[in-house]
């Protein structure tokens, strides 16, 4: 996936067009599909390894106010955007927040990389499309997915993992 959004950025790029490209971090909403877990179990499965590793995350509310702020913008030739929320977070923070909104305790399981394609294909995912996915993980958990900064403007979102997960729970 990263690596398709990297050549279209290339494409699209080379254009004689102004054009802006956010580069958004892990969506704290990935932890969405862990609720029922945490509540349930008392377990959030934890792709991202080691899971006490602190890792650039963005509310998806951020990403879109950003967008909408850059289309209100002039400029001319190629931005490169990141956005990262005002801290980082890992699966171990996710879990105490989870534990904190549930009031129950729940921790952060790793799952062992043998066993995500099939996880991933029992949770609805094309078998067809988990390579992707696992090499997306694997460049996050290898720290090959990180960002530039060289050349690009960064910037931090205002929402907090706690404020996501909170509204998530409360759904």
């Amino acid at each position: 996936m990263i690596i398709q959004l990297h050549l279209l950025e290339e494409e699209l790029g080379s254009l004689p067009i102004p054009s802006a490209f956010l580069r958004a971090a892990w969506f704290m909403e990935n932890y969405n599909w862990d609720v029922d877990s945490a509540r349930e179990r008392g377990e959030i499965d934890a792709f991202l390894s080691p899971v006490d590793r602190a890792i650039p995350m963005v509310a998806t509310e951020d990403i879109g106010r950003l967008a909408a702020k850059t289309l209100q913008q002039e400029w001319t030739g190629n931005r490169y955007i990141e956005l990262e929320g005002p801290a980082r977070s890992s699966p171990l923070d996710a879990a105490a927040v989870f534990s904190i909104h549930l009031n129950k305790h729940a921790v952060a399981k790793p799952i062992a990389r043998e066993d995500w394609s099939s996880l991933f294909e029992k949770q609805g995912m094309a078998p067809d499309r988990t390579r992707p996915r696992i090499e997306m993980l694997d460049g996050f958990n290898s720290g090959w997915i990180d960002f530039e900064r060289v050349g690009t403007e960064h910037v931090l979102g205002r929402r907090i993992l706690d404020e996501v997960l909170r509204a998530t729970v409360r759904r």
